[in-house]
């Protein structure tokens, strides 16, 4: 994928927002926001929610930038969405992940990991709303239904010796089913998604393993809860389960705990000032990430995003 397509369907769609069909659009946050993904939910993980104000019979636009930082790390990512009919969504997300402790590695092996090596990586999204609605359906206890898929490529640079290392490959596919419960009269959201997926770190470290037996999918939950102050502001959580498929391979080449990979979770407060922008700011726990500076390798941080929805 050419690096730089992004930034230009990013300003191909700001245009073309004045020629968007969605004239009423949706409640106030009832979308979502946009997920380092690309595709609408919370922060982490995706709901069954289709992004934009489009509603039926409406196609939409929206485009995000990210921004996260913790003790060692940063991620920027951005990208775009066009909601159709409020019945699909395709997504394109780029995620630039500054993996410049990774030069630690060197003192293991001569992966020859240059100084300051970034990680970059696309992300294609398709979600389809296959029951419910979660708006119309909020006095009852029918939920919104979506399934979608996500096609993830790592641009590693020179931490490809270490991919090699690890035996994992380069591109993979999540596969998810999400369940959004709107419930109005208690200003409640709930999310589960189900995720088969084969991603180390969403797979900025790739995708499977060397390692026997772990270089299958596996099932992974993830869960959001959001609650409405008032219409325009909602405070929630965020967990994510995530596979553990380098642990093995660490262990057995002398490295303890040391690929162990572990939940992701997530508190954050979310604002629409108008329909079409709204403003994330979270903290965030992602574990233990490898080499990682800090003792004991936990990463906490932060989490800023910022969607403008049409």
């Amino acid at each position: 994928m050419n690096h730089r397509r992004p930034f230009t369907v990013f300003a191909v769609l700001a245009m073309a927002t004045g020629l968007a069909q969605a004239d009423t659009g949706k409640l106030l946050l009832t979308g979502g926001v946009s997920t380092i993904a690309g595709s609408a939910g919370g922060g982490l993980t995706p709901w069954a929610v289709i992004g934009s104000t489009a509603t039926e019979g409406e196609v939409g636009f929206s485009g995000y930038a990210t921004r996260a930082g913790t003790q060692d790390y940063s991620l920027t990512g951005y990208g775009v969405a066009v909601g159709l009919f409020d019945r699909a969504e395709l997504s394109l997300a780029r995620q630039d992940f500054n993996a410049s402790p990774a030069l630690a590695l060197n003192g293991i092996a001569a992966f020859g990991v240059t100084p300051g090596q970034h990680i970059k990586m696309d992300v294609v999204g398709l979600k389809f709303r296959v029951a419910g609605d979660a708006v119309l359906d909020a006095d009852s206890f029918m939920p919104q239904i979506a399934v979608g898929i996500e096609h993830k490529r790592a641009h590693p640079g020179s931490i490809q010796s270490v991919y090699n290392f690890l035996g994992v490959k380069n591109n993979g596919n999540d596969v998810y089913v999400s369940a959004t419960k709107l419930f109005l009269a208690q200003s409640l959201l709930v999310n589960a998604t189900l995720r088969s997926t084969n991603a180390n770190q969403n797979g900025l470290l790739g995708f499977g393993s060397a390692a026997p037996g772990k270089n299958s999918r596996s099932l992974q939950p993830e869960f959001s809860v959001a609650y409405l102050l008032r219409r325009d502001l909602a405070v929630g959580a965020e967990y994510r389960f995530k596979p553990n498929n380098l642990q093995a391979l660490g262990a057995a080449a002398g490295l303890g705990a040391g690929l162990r990979e572990d939940d992701w979770k997530d508190l954050f407060i979310a604002w629409a000032p108008s329909k079409h922008l709204s403003l994330t700011l979270a903290y965030v726990d992602l574990g233990r990430i490898v080499p990682g500076v800090t003792q004991g390798r936990r990463q906490t941080g932060y989490y800023l995003s910022a969607q403008a929805a049409f």
